[in-house]
């Protein structure tokens, strides 16, 4: 990181702008800039702070941004690639020990879901349904009707 700030102090210094014209025009805390020159990421909040103010930096001073952000990539890698698996995996068993839960935030595990399975009870109740009344048309008995025209008793047979 040290040799990223040197590059963009001398770039800067090159243009002949100085920290607090830069601090003025990027919106950016001049003491942050400051640290960047000096190589101190510790004074960043998070690395994708760091990231976005060394991007800004590069961009406001003509430089090629692609190129800069490549040699942060490296620092980056380098420095987080000393993190031994071991290390890692005791920081997430820690997280998980140590959360803090209440009733209200605390996910409530469930052995069955619900709602696939009344789904299922409604829709074959209703092919059911549907069956019984296709059977109850088709298989319908026929009925005798009688009826009285002039006098004389007619028998229908309808189905």
């Amino acid at each position: 990181m040290k040799e990223i700030g040197e590059y963009l102090r001398e770039e800067r210094r090159k243009n002949s702008v100085s920290i607090n014209e830069a601090s003025e025009d990027l919106d950016i805390n001049p003491s942050l800039l400051e640290a960047i020159e000096e190589g101190n990421s510790k004074a960043f909040k998070d690395i994708f702070e760091l990231k976005d103010i060394v991007r800004s930096y590069a961009k406001y001073l003509g430089l090629n941004v692609e190129e800069v952000l490549d040699e942060f990539n490296d620092f980056i890698f380098e420095k987080t690639s000393k993190i031994s698996l071991d290390d890692i995996r005791k920081v997430k068993s820690e997280e998980k020990t140590n959360r803090v839960t209440s009733p209200y935030t605390k996910i409530k595990h469930t052995r069955y879901d619900i709602a696939p399975i009344v789904l299922l009870v409604s829709v074959l109740l209703f092919i059911s349904l549907v069956v019984y009344l296709v059977l109850k048309v088709a298989t319908k008995e026929p009925t005798v009707s009688k009826e009285l025209l002039g006098g004389e008793v007619v028998y229908e047979l309808t189905k």
